[in-house]
């Protein structure tokens, strides 16, 4: 897993909001989680699952 520390103290809500807009593009299977304190986003981890599919099954 990587981490990377942004400095968002004193960022307007557009700035967080293109950073969670960041962490979803592209992502298919998963999931993102906006952690708050005293009312402020402190951090933005994004989940992503990669499905694994059988030769020859075409359920998906």
């Amino acid at each position: 897993m990587t981490a990377t520390l942004r400095n968002l103290e004193g960022q307007d809500d557009a700035t967080i909001l293109r950073e969670i807009q960041s962490t979803l593009n592209g992502l298919k299977f998963g999931s993102v989680e906006i952690t708050v304190h005293n009312g402020q986003v402190v951090q933005i981890e994004r989940k992503e699952k990669f499905r694994l599919q059988q030769p020859g099954n075409k359920n998906a």
